[in-house]
């Protein structure tokens, strides 16, 4: 199949001496061809014969926007129809035995080769995501297609009643970069594999001792005691969490393990006299109690740690600033009984419909060719063209074209698909739109700190308890050890996987049910995947607006968000 680009479809117009008014309209035309999967010569042919009766038509966004509506949805209904009389037909054709010159429906071959018309109508490969460019053998997935509840809203926070879900108008342009700077953040890749234990573990003292001093400041503590000499009074010790085996964490095997200044030894916890308490290894936490014999810490008080402050935009909103739209999903972008890349087609067709500001793809590309993943962002540029929308592309540990270290580098790009609408942007990142900060991961942390996490008398409520250990915990990966499948780089981890600041915003992509939630003034999302096995799953949008604080007060820059089956 040919490639669909704007330079195609001028040569095709110039061959029929029809007229386009702007380069907006082209890129329209590029849309419809994609998501309605026609090769550029039959776009031209339907425009044709739509303005065969209207002469003088020219080619506009508005006009195009009309066709759209009178033209490709009959020729979905014609396609849905075709497709159930086909099934019809195969069904009765189960029962019965086939007779010689049978008057079957004539099967589509290279020498026996569909109308144009009716490959059109058809689902046949017609984009970039082609499932023939992968495999002839390929047929989209019936699970995915027969899926129930399409843009169904699932999760609401917010003033969401009477929201318009769009975006600013065209013009208006939104200012997204990395928190940190270019300079300052982790922009290439780097040699991993490499890392000395004595390293990682000058890592791990470094932020025993940093969240410690923020808790002394915070909560007055004069000093701290070793944990593990004997003393018959009451002590304060700072350590961090582990477990006394390779084990799963609970309340016997708890072991309190002290940094350098402290006498760096680990010592046994007795938790029996806490009311309440959320732990998990690897935590940085503050202990009081009695250790009479030095092999036990009876803790009678648990001090945990602090968020650190949001960040102060110097941004000046006017009366009359719209909000800006950002629309947030993670892949995979595949269902898993197919390779046909449906779901991400429909995701364009939502961003062309509801024209978010920002959209934030998390990837997960789960093919293991490089060209797969480039055809999948030339076709989520060539698709949002016309809408102008800002892409930000961050990286997974499930894409397996892509360097599976963690802190993640972001992606690169060739060349031809260099485009100023892009930033690329590593796992994890903070992230500043429009003076409202975002922070990002692609690492399902709540999946692994869930595991791990042990609580008592904290309600049930696990979602928030752990978000919260990652705010006061001041870091995009708390947990110590990680689990097996996160290959850790701790000396760039000291560097690009701590948060600079609590950001307004924290999305968190996770295999665990979707969410909205405000957790210590932050808002939280999980905007789950976009397809779950085999059938859709959902995506997140979210309406933002940079406010100054009302009576010293902070407001939340987070006005609405949902999220919303594909």
């Amino acid at each position: 199949m040919n490639q669909i680009t704007t330079e195609n479809l001028k040569s095709e117009l110039d061959l029929f001496a029809l007229t386009y008014k702007d380069d907006s309209a082209l890129d329209k035309m590029v849309e419809l061809c994609m998501c309605n999967r026609l090769e550029v010569n039959e776009m031209v042919g339907e425009w044709m014969a739509y303005s065969t009766n209207k002469k003088g038509l020219v080619i506009t966004v508005e006009n195009l926007e009309q066709f759209e509506h009178e033209v490709t949805k009959v020729e979905t209904n014609v396609h849905d129809v075709m497709k159930i009389e086909e099934e019809e037909e195969n069904l009765l054709d189960s029962y019965s035995t086939p007779a010689k010159g049978s008057q079957k429906r004539a099967l589509t071959t290279p020498e026996h080769p569909r109308s144009k018309r009716g490959a059109a109508l058809l689902p046949s490969p017609g984009l970039l995501l082609s499932p023939a460019s992968f495999s002839h053998s390929v047929t989209p997935s019936q699970k995915y297609n027969q899926r129930g509840g399409k843009g169904e809203v699932v999760v609401t926070f917010g003033a969401v009643q009477g929201t318009r879900w769009v975006g600013r108008k065209a013009g208006e342009s939104v200012q997204v970069e990395l928190l940190d700077g270019p300079e300052d953040s982790l922009r290439c890749s780097y040699k991993y594999m490499f890392q000395r234990l004595r390293d990682v573990r000058n890592v791990l003292t470094q932020k025993i001792e940093e969240l410690g001093e923020s808790l002394k400041s915070h909560f007055q503590i004069e000093d701290f005691c070793p944990a593990s000499l004997p003393a018959q009074d009451s002590i304060t010790v700072l350590g961090q969490v582990c477990c006394d085996s390779n084990g799963k964490l609970n309340a016997q095997s708890v072991l309190l393990e002290a940094g350098p200044e402290q006498g760096g030894q680990q010592v046994p916890v007795d938790l029996s006299e806490l009311k309440e308490y959320s732990l998990f290894p690897g935590q940085v936490v503050v202990m009081e109690g009695m250790n009479t014999t030095g092999r036990k810490l009876m803790v009678s008080k648990l001090y945990e740690g602090v968020p650190l402050p949001f960040y102060a935009s110097e941004m000046k909103m006017e009366m009359d600033e719209e909000p800006v739209n950002v629309l947030v999903a993670c892949g995979p972008y595949a269902p898993s009984d197919s390779l046909t890349f449906d779901p991400l087609l429909d995701l364009i067709n939502v961003i062309v419909r509801d024209r978010p500001d920002v959209c934030i793809l998390k990837a997960q590309v789960t093919e293991p060719f490089e060209a797969i993943f480039f055809r999948c962002v030339q076709s989520i540029l060539d698709g949002t063209k016309s809408v102008g929308c800002h892409l930000v592309f961050v990286p997974s540990q499930r894409d397996t074209h892509h360097h599976p270290i963690y802190p993640q580098p972001p992606f690169t790009l060739p060349n031809h698909l260099e485009d100023q609408r892009v930033t690329l942007v590593p796992d994890p990142c903070t992230l500043l739109i429009d003076g409202v900060t975002f922070g990002l991961t692609s690492t399902d942390i709540l999946f692994h700190m869930g595991a791990e996490e042990i609580s008592c008398g904290t309600g049930s409520d696990r979602f928030s308890r752990i978000l919260k250990h990652m705010l006061t915990q001041r870091s995009y990966y708390p947990l110590y050890p990680p689990v097996e499948e996160v290959n850790m780089d701790y000396e760039k981890f000291e560097i690009f996987a701590q948060m600079p600041l609590t950001p307004d915003i924290l999305i968190i992509p996770s295999e665990l049910r979707y969410f909205v939630k405000d957790v210590v003034g932050c808002v939280c999302v999980n905007p789950g995947r976009l397809t779950k096995g085999q059938v859709g799953g959902t995506y997140s949008r979210l309406l933002i607006q940079h406010s100054a604080s009302e009576d010293g007060k902070r407001v939340s820059p987070c006005l609405a968000a949902q999220v919303v089956k594909i």
